[in-house]
C-alpha cells in the first residue's frame, strides 16, 4: 500500500484534529535530530554526503524510535527530492509497480524521487531484486529502514548498491534533551522528582517515540505534587524490553551470554541469562546452549561441567518455571568460574581437517581383524601388539594409516583437570619414544 502523502500530489486538506506530541516534535531540519551524531555529524557518512552533494542509496539499521523515518524525510528536503514512503508490510507487487511508474514520470519531468521503504527486510528476494534496475538507472534513490541485521535479511545485490548506516538507541542524555524539548512545547514541567524523572527516561529504553508518548501521559495528570519513583511506576507500566526470539536481538544476547561465560564473569553471565529469560526465551533453548558452552569452552579442563549442565537441563524439565530456571542460573555460574580450555574442541577440528586430507587411506593392517583365512593371508592383524600384555599396558604401536606422518591434534592446557591429562599425554609420549628405541 502506497503512502497517502506524496509531495508530488499536493498537500492534504487541513486537519484540525489534535496532533500527538511525537508528531508535533518531529524535527524540521537535520540539525534538530537528537542523537545519531555518528551518522549526521560533519565527519559522519551522511554529513559528508550532503556536504559533497552526492547522496547514495542507504539502509538505516537500528531499533525503533531512533529517527529512521524522520531522517529519511529530511534527506529528501535537503536534496530537493520527492519523498515517497511505503511499508513492506502493506505493499504488494502492484503497489511497487505503481511507485516505480510514478518515479519514472517524475524523472522525465526533471524531479528525482527518494523512496523510503520501512521494514524493508520483510520484502522477499524477488521483491528486493525489483528495486535494482530503478536504483541503477537513477529513477529513484532508495532509503530502507530495518530493525534486523541487513547482513542476514537483505540480498547481497541490494546491499552492494547501498550503504548501511547504523542508528543507535538514544542514551539517557539524548532522552533528557528530548524531554526538555517536550516540556517547552507543552509549556510545563513534568511533575516528577529527579529520581522519578530518571526512571521515566529509563522506561523508554532508548526509544524517543516511546518517551514522548510517556511524557504526554504524565503531563496530562492533574496533580499539584511532584511524584516520586514509586508513584510514577504505579501509574505507568514499564516498557517491555526489546527482545525478538527469532531476530537479531536473540543472537546478540546469546552471544553476550556465551562470551561472558568464556570470559569467566559470572555476574555478566547471570545478567544476560536473566535478560533472555525475562524477554521470553525458551529455557530449554538456553539449557542446550549452556551445555554447548561446557563442551566448547571448558571441555576436559573440568569434565564435571557437562554433567552440571545436563542435570540443570533435567531439573528444569522436571520443575518448570520459575524454580527450574534457578538451576540454569547455577549452571551458568559454575561454567563462568570453571577452568577454561578449548583444547578438545580444537583437537576435534584438527582431526576433521586431517581426515579430509587423508580420508581414503586404510588403517594399518596390524590393527585390522582377520576373521577369515584370506584376510590372514593378506596380513590382517599380523604383528598386532596386545597392549595389556605390554609393559605399562602400552605397546606404543602406530595406529595411523601407513605413510601418514603422526600429527599432534590434542594439546591440553595447564589448567584444571587438563593439567593431569597433560601429564598423562607427556608420559605416553615418552613411552612411545622409548618403545621405538
Amino acid at each position: 500500500m502506497v503512502d497517502l502523502f506524496d509531495t508530488n500530489t499536493g498537500a492534504p486538506p487541513p486537519d484540525t484534529t489534535p496532533r500527538p506530541l511525537a508528531d508535533r516534535l518531529r524535527p524540521r531540519v537535520l540539525s534538530d535530530v537528537i542523537g545519531q551524531d555518528q551518522v549526521l555529524g560533519p565527519d559522519g557518512p551522511l554529513g559528508v554526503m550532503l556536504s559533497s552533494g552526492s547522496l547514495s542509496s542507504l539502509v538505516f539499521w537500528g531499533p525503533p524510535g531512533v529517527g529512521k523515518t524522520t531522517i529519511a524525510r529530511l534527506l529528501a528536503d535537503e536534496t530537493d527530492l520527492n519523498f515517497v514512503q511505503i511499508s513492506a508490510i502493506f505493499t504488494g507487487v502492484p503497489d511497487l509497480r505503481k511507485v516505480f511508474e510514478q518515479a519514472r514520470h517524475r524523472r522525465a519531468n526533471g524531479q528525482g524521487t527518494l523512496l523510503f521503504v520501512d521494514e524493508i527486510h520483510r520484502f522477499n528476494k524477488a521483491q528486493q531484486d525489483g528495486f535494482l534496475p530503478h536504483m541503477e538507472d537513477g529513477t529513484l534513490l532508495l532509503v530502507g529502514a530495518t530493525t534486523e541485521n541487513p547482513s542476514f535479511e537483505l540480498n547481497a545485490a541490494l546491499l552492494s548498491r547501498s550503504q548501511v548506516l547504523v542508528l543507535k538507541r538514544l542514551d539517557l542524555a539524548d532522552l533528557e534533551r528530548l524531554a526538555q524539548r517536550a516540556e517547552r512545547d507543552l509549556n510545563t514541567s513534568l511533575p516528577l522528582t529527579g529520581a522519578a524523572r530518571e526512571a521515566l527516561l529509563e522506561m523508554a529504553d532508548g526509544d524517543g517515540r516511546a518517551l514522548l508518548n510517556l511524557i504526554e501521559q504524565v503531563a496530562a495528570w492533574k496533580t499539584q505534587d511532584r511524584l516520586d519513583t514509586d508513584a510514577l511506576t504505579t501509574r505507568l507500566m514499564r516498557r517491555a524490553a526489546k527482545y525478538d526470539k527469532s531476530g537479531d536481538e536473540h543472537y546478540n544476547l546469546i552471544s553476550a551470554l556465551h562470551k561472558s561465560v568464556r570470559g569467566s564473569d559470572p555476574d555478566a553471565a547471570l545478567y544476560w541469562l536473566a535478560r533472555m529469560l525475562t524477554g521470553g526465551e525458551d529455557p530449554c533453548y538456553l539449557a542446550r546452549r549452556i551445555t554447548r558452552m561446557a563442551i566448547e569452552d571448558i571441555g576436559l579442563a573440568d569434565p564435571q561441567a557437562q554433567t552440571v549442565c545436563l542435570h540443570a537441563w533435567e531439573i528444569y524439565e522436571r520443575l518448570g518455571s520459575p524454580e527450574g530456571e534457578l538451576a540454569l542460573g547455577q549452571a551458568v555460574t559454575y561454567l563462568a568460574l570453571a577452568p577454561k580450555s578449548n583444547a578438545g574442541y580444537a583437537a576435534y577440528k584438527a582431526a576433521l581437517r586431517e581426515a579430509r586430507k587423508t580420508g581414503s587411506e586404510p588403517p594399518p593392517k596390524h590393527i585390522l581383524n582377520a576373521p577369515t583365512a584370506l584376510m590372514k593371508d593378506q596380513g590382517y592383524g599380523d604383528g598386532y601388539a596386545y597392549d595389556h600384555d605390554a609393559e605399562d599396558a602400552f605397546s606404543g604401536q602406530n595406529y595411523f594409516p601407513d605413510g601418514v606422518k603422526r600429527p599432534v591434534l590434542y594439546t591440553p592446557v595447564e589448567r584444571g583437570f587438563e593439567r593431569e591429562l597433560k601429564k598423562r599425554l607427556d608420559y605416553f609420549s615418552k613411552l612411545r619414544e622409548r618403545r621405538k628405541g
